[in-house]
């Protein structure tokens, strides 16, 4: 299997297991250590949040009644549906996602909804090539999502999001960063980049990215949130300490733990190489929040 085939199936199989745990008060204690407020969270669907954020998109910018956002990377559909509530009636809230796992939970969320989510579709799509028409979007989203890419391929997106995009439209995204080039003993661990840490870009290279896509300025901004909520809270919400990680799931190690096992949270902060080593990964690798407009 060549390495980015390898890195898709195992995001297809890490996200597959994730889509079946539930976690609520795990997610919800994560959801506002990134900024999510509690009215936010009493309008989003409580099986939605996973805790798989890093940042609350729609809070670095708004929206406006009647308008289409898409979600790239949507998941259970968390952001897709708060951003529902504020386009009303008259937009259209899409979320893409290549997982079928996901979808189907995305799905059923909203069937459980009913009317008051008829703004909200979902389809099956790879974010480097999204299956809709060009301009179709005022608004595009991503949250932890873009760092999974396969390094080669992660340029694709930000010609998607500039397609996709109506003149004017806007890009608001939240996703962990490299402070500074990963050690190999990162870079190439497949939980690593399973766990959003291996595939994280180094600001540079979002920069050119967004301006070869045809955008004219990006803003990327550190938020300096403490990756340590992933690590510190307990299934039911309260924080912990000593130990390794979030709700657990059957998928490769990320945290030090037997490979069998890894938090079903995005991100762990603290990390074993190959060679056993710990590695404090605030040290190389931040959450940051990203803004960008289609001139």
């Amino acid at each position: 299997m060549e390495p980015t085939e390898q890195i898709y199936e195992q995001v297809r199989e890490h996200y597959s297991t994730a889509s079946r745990t539930t976690a609520p008060k795990y997610g919800q204690s994560v959801a506002k250590s990134f900024g999510y407020t509690e009215e936010e969270l009493s309008n989003i669907p409580e099986d939605a949040n996973m805790g798989l954020s890093c940042g609350n998109p729609l809070a670095i910018t708004s929206l406006k009644e009647g308008e289409t956002v898409i979600d790239l990377g949507s998941g259970a559909g968390f952001d897709i549906f708060l951003a529902s509530t504020k386009i009303g009636s008259s937009g259209k809230a899409i979320g893409v996602d290549i997982n079928d796992e996901m979808l189907a939970r995305a799905e059923k969320i909203k069937a459980s909804r009913g009317s008051s989510v008829s703004n909200v579709t979902f389809i099956k799509g790879n974010i480097t090539s999204v299956p809709l028409p060009d301009q179709t979007a005022d608004l595009i989203i991503s949250n932890c999502v873009i760092n999974l890419v396969p390094y080669e391929e992660k340029h694709l997106v930000f010609k998607e999001m500039y397609r996709l995009l109506k003149p004017s439209g806007r890009v608001a995204v939240s996703d962990i960063l490299a402070k500074k080039p990963l050690p190999d003993k990162l870079r190439k661990n497949i939980a690593m980049y399973v766990g959003c840490i291996a595939g994280a870009a180094i600001v540079a290279d979002y920069e050119k990215w967004f301006n070869d896509a045809g955008f004219k300025k990006a803003v990327i901004t550190d938020t300096k949130s403490d990756l340590n909520v992933y690590l510190d809270t307990n299934e039911d919400g309260t924080k912990k300490s000593g130990e390794c990680c979030g709700p657990v799931v059957a998928v490769p190690a990320c945290c030090g733990g037997d490979d069998a096992k890894v938090t079903s949270s995005c991100s762990s902060t603290t990390a074993r190489g190959d060679d056993g080593e710990k590695t404090d990964l605030n040290e190389f690798v931040g959450s940051y929040k990203i803004f960008a407009v289609k001139d």
